[in-house]
């Protein structure tokens, strides 16, 4: 029995894009379903998924299923099909599938390029290169009852094949855009270009002729048509002018100058193996050239003549070097320009101020002040442009010819009218027939003249306004070069001879900061010596202080004004007695003070006047009225708040030299050292709000490296910062030993602790603004002290000694509440039984009434107690006391000699030399780590003998821990320059402030 196959007629349509829409009929009448159609055509297509991936749409009542263009050729190419079913393919398919394979050979062996006519377009697609006997096939084929747009539709698919095969990726994009990036300009298709030209241009296919045509600008003093350019020669063409040359691939050296008709021709004398490639190549040169260059070019060029036969004036001249060729090398020309183009045109023109000899010199008779940052420097200036060193007159009479390009002592200078102008507003900034500050001199030479100036500080003016600008340099003389160096270099610092009357030996790093203050003095220059606590900054000063008195021999100078917290009024008084007796102190504090002229009177006969920083304040008017030889702030960093009346009054004060003392220059934030500064050398850092806006915010916030280098730069020829661990200090100071006290909360201290959290974040969520920040100031407050003693926060009285000694249950009741108060009674108990001697540091004046009360009961001996009402006579006896030795006990017979002392943190952190005491304890925490280390630099400095054991109490799960976690990233603060302190904390959300607030009962003691 004879079976019949199922005969299916296939039609197809190509799209604009080269999609193909494939339609079936059987019997020529019936359209087959276009679910059918796609099974059975594409059964065997694996690209299609076997054609369940193809889409099916209808057009009028005809169901077509539509093949994506890249897998039209090739499909098509190897159609494998059904066998049980009879194909037959309608005419319009049938010169489709004759070109399909012949495509689909291209496809295999990349016999495709990319397409011209889409490249006029501004587009890229591809074209199938085929070889010639293909291209005979494909010419032979009928097209007459086609579409006329078919073969278009058939260059669609293809280049959708090519991009699908291989630049279907975005590593295959990037590699061709890599390779072939000409491709991609569309300055590259000039108007009078055409496709091989171009297809060599981009670097497609290779350019096989001996030559390539350059376009050259010859310079004045340079013959037309040499091979090569040779020195200058007054007697040759004066103009500027361009020739079209053929350079030798084999021999580049070798230039043939040719010239360029109007009507397209070359004429010129060349080898004649070049001929045929010149007829061939030169057809579009005119027109190439005409499109990419302007008409001014050109409008002089005559029929019989050179089109470059004209010379250019200086205009053109500096128009073609800086424009016009590089439209011609975007567009595939190779240009040859002057060789000393390139570096004059990558040279960026640079203004210096070249400082005349004799500034800074040393004057006979010795011990003026030669400068300050105002003092005047005579400067010339000098501009660089490219190898052309100019004076400013040489610079004003060639700007003044208003060209382009000026040759000058035998070289070619660049002149662009826009770095003119730029040029002219960096010298403008600073009159040259005034002088130059030395302060602009420094920040010159600091931050002026470095590569990567964009986004930089302007020395200057103090903005940001380098960008764009010409580059302002300094260069200084040797007198002024020598004395920077030695502002940068340890090393490099003078040892002047110490002062005869000093009554004391100076370690080597000493009599450095000695000779450094010296030597800033001598320029008029503030100085911050911010040496760690306990290096002997105090006695450095003494040192300055005598070198000075004694410089002026018997001649009453300017009397010297040292500002200090109350708290080591007594102190400088003591240390100034004992290092340097000859000097005359008077002390200018109290209610007995002297004002007015009792007080100048009395001032002129003293060398030094000491006075507190409150004191300062009150009597701001009398002491800025005076004329003083030198200030002096220590514990500088008592004016970091700028806005203060305190800080503002002492900036007041009118001085010859002006000096800060501080082992913290920075706190908390940049703000603060801007403050100091701002008393050393008023305006150097520029204004208050001009360096927050340039310096705090992108080193505290956006922690910018190139901004914080650059104020490193700036800051360092005022700084000498030492530290204790520095090699070269060599203190052989003992160890410090840190250790961390967790303790816990007692039952009644977690209670208390967590119903004042629970309190703060109901309230949270009515308050806003300046209520909330206080709300949760005053809680976090309320925390630190209930981890202290419950005591502080429920405002009880303390027990008297008569009430805790009828039993003693009172006072245990007292210590029972608080696991630190115990843990410390504990271990006071312990070193004082060993004969060794301790600070407790705390932020509560109650709660250090408490621990002297506990203490004295417990220990049975006197306990001192120092915070910030303790009068200045009581300080410096409670000092005088705890520093005697054991053995000699105090003046009265039968007492004992104290040996713990309670200090309030702000009180008695600073200043004091406590270093009888080998123990110091931190029992409560404070924000920054800089300031607790000062407090223990109290017993850990210069004279301790012992090692210094540092114990820091810590309330397990509370606010403490979280405290003692965020101390840890802040200990970098100084070096680091980042800013915290507690205000970042009322800036918390409701949920932020629970986590860092809520209490971790796992902490909690039991009852």
């Amino acid at each position: 029995m004879t079976r019949f196959k199922q005969a299916i007629s296939i039609g197809i349509q190509l799209s604009e894009h080269g999609d193909a829409l494939f339609f079936g009929t059987v019997n020529d009448r019936n359209f087959v379903s276009g679910l059918s159609l796609k099974h059975h055509l594409f059964a065997w297509h694996e690209e299609s998924y076997y054609g369940t991936e193809l889409e099916i749409s209808q057009i009028q009542d005809i169901e077509i299923v539509l093949l994506p263009a890249e897998q039209v050729i090739p499909f098509l190419a190897n159609c494998e099909l059904l066998r049980h079913i009879n194909w037959t393919w309608q005419p319009q398919a049938q010169p489709l599938r004759q070109i399909a394979p012949l495509l689909a050979v291209c496809l295999e062996e990349k016999a495709y390029i990319p397409s011209y006519t889409a490249a006029k377009s501004g587009k890229l697609a591809w074209e199938w290169d085929l070889s010639a006997s293909a291209q005979a096939e494909l010419d032979a084929i009928n097209y007459d009852e086609i579409d006329p747009d078919f073969i278009d539709r058939v260059r669609a698919a293809f280049s959708a094949s090519v991009f699908y095969r291989y630049y279907g990726t975005q590593e295959a994009a990037a590699d061709l855009r890599r390779d072939y990036p000409l491709l991609f300009s569309k300055e590259r298709m000039s108007a009078g270009s055409d496709e091989q030209s171009w297809l060599i241009d981009i670097g497609w296919k290779p350019d096989t002729s001996p030559f390539r045509p350059l376009l050259q600008l010859l310079e004045p003093g340079m013959e037309p048509e040499t091979e090569s350019e040779t020195e200058f020669d007054p007697s040759a063409d004066e103009d500027w002018r361009l020739q079209l040359v053929l350079q030798d691939k084999l021999n580049p050296a070798l230039l043939v100058p040719i010239r360029l008709g109007t009507d397209g021709r070359c004429f010129g004398t060349w080898p004649e193996t070049w001929s045929e490639y010149v007829r061939s190549r030169s057809a579009n040169w005119l027109d190439r050239l005409q499109a990419c260059l302007p008409e001014a070019y050109f409008s002089a060029a005559t029929a019989a003549g050179d089109v470059f036969a004209e010379p250019l004036n200086d205009r053109a001249a500096w128009q073609f070097l800086t424009e016009d060729s590089r439209r011609l090398l975007d567009a595939g020309w190779q240009v040859l320009l002057p060789s000393w183009w390139e570096a004059a045109s990558r040279t960026k023109p640079r203004v210096r101020a070249k400082i005349s000899a004799g500034a800074g010199g040393s004057k006979s008779g010795g011990g003026e002040s030669l400068f300050g940052l105002n003092s005047l420097i005579d400067f010339d200036w000098r501009i660089a442009i490219g190898d052309a060193d100019l004076t400013e007159a040489e610079f004003a009479e060639l700007a003044a010819r208003n060209e382009r390009l000026v040759r000058f002592r035998g070289q070619w200078i660049p002149l662009d009218p826009r770095l003119l102008a730029q040029i002219r507003k960096a010298m403008a900034r600073v009159d040259s027939s005034r002088g130059m500050s030395f302060q602009e001199v420094l920040q010159l030479h600091l931050l002026g003249g470095t590569e990567g100036a964009a986004d930089r500080l302007d020395p200057l003016t103090g903005t940001d306004d380098f960008a764009g600008q010409i580059r302002l340099e300094v260069e200084l003389n040797k007198h002024l070069n020598q004395l920077i160096r030695q502002l940068g270099q340890q090393s490099e610092l003078p040892k002047p001879e110490l002062p005869a009357g000093l009554r004391a030996e100076l370690r080597p790093y000493q009599h450095e900061g000695f000779g450094w203050l010296v030597l800033l003095e001598r320029f008029g220059l503030g100085a911050c010596l911010a040496d760690d606590m306990g290096l002997g900054k105090t006695v450095q000063l003494i040192a300055y202080l005598l070198h000075l008195k004694e410089r002026q021999g018997e001649e009453s100078g300017q009397p010297s004004l040292i500002i200090c917290p109350t708290s080591v009024l007594g102190n400088w008084q003591k240390e100034l007695n004992r290092f340097a007796p000859s000097l005359r102190v008077m002390l200018h504090y109290g209610g007995r003070r002297l004002d007015g002229d009792s007080f100048r009177e009395a001032a002129d006969h003293a060398d030094v006047i000491l006075t507190s920083y409150a004191t300062a304040a009150l009597d701001q008017e009398l002491l800025k009225e005076y004329a003083w030889g030198t200030i002096c702030l220590d514990e500088a960093q008592n004016i970091k708040n700028a806005q203060t009346k305190q800080s503002s009054a002492v900036r007041s004060f009118p001085a010859r030299h002006r000096i800060a003392l501080t082992g913290t220059p920075i706190e908390n934030r940049l703000s603060e050292l801007w403050s100091i500064y701002d008393f050393i050398s008023p305006g150097f850092l520029g204004s208050a709000s001009a360096f927050q806006q340039h310096f705090v915010q992108a080193i505290e916030r956006e922690h910018n490296e190139q901004r914080t280098a650059d104020l490193q730069k700036l800051i360092k020829p005022f700084l000498l910062r030492r530290k204790k661990r520095d090699p070269h200090i060599q203190l052989d100071l003992p160890d410090k030993n840190e250790m961390k006290m967790y303790v816990n909360l007692t039952a009644e201290q977690g209670a208390l602790y967590d119903q004042t959290v629970n309190q703060l974040m109901e309230r949270m969520q009515k308050l806003e603004g300046i209520e909330r920040k206080g709300a949760i100031l005053a809680a976090l407050t309320q925390l630190k002290q209930l981890c202290d003693h419950p005591v502080l926060m429920t405002k009880e009285p303390i027990p008297s000694p008569e009430d805790s000694s009828k039993d003693g249950k009172d006072l245990e009741a007292l210590i029972s509440r608080s696991s630190k108060l115990e843990r410390l009674l504990e271990m006071v108990k312990e070193l004082r039984e060993e004969g060794e001697q301790c600070l407790i540091f705390t932020q509560y004046v109650g709660m250090g009434q408490m621990m002297q009360r506990v203490l004295e009961q417990v220990l049975q001996e006197p306990v001192l107690y120092l915070n910030g009402s303790t009068p200045k006579s009581a300080r410096d006896k409670m000092i005088e006391q705890f520093q005697a030795p054991i053995e000699t006990g105090s003046a009265q017979a039968g007492t004992k000699k104290p040996c713990v002392f309670v200090l309030s943190l702000k009180a008695g952190g600073v200043g004091l030399n406590l270093t009888a005491a080998n123990h110091v304890f931190h029992f409560d925490r404070w924000w920054n780590p800089a300031v607790e280390n000062q407090a223990t630099d109290r017993a850990y400095r210069i004279g301790q003998t012992r090692d210094v054991q540092v114990h820091k109490f810590i309330s397990l799960g509370t606010l403490e821990e979280r405290i003692d976690e965020m101390l840890e990233s802040k200990q970098q603060l100084s070096d680091n320059v980042i800013a915290s302190s507690e205000g970042w904390i009322t800036e918390l959300s409701t949920e932020e402030l629970r986590d860092l607030f809520s209490l971790r009962k796992e902490w909690v003691g039991q009852d």
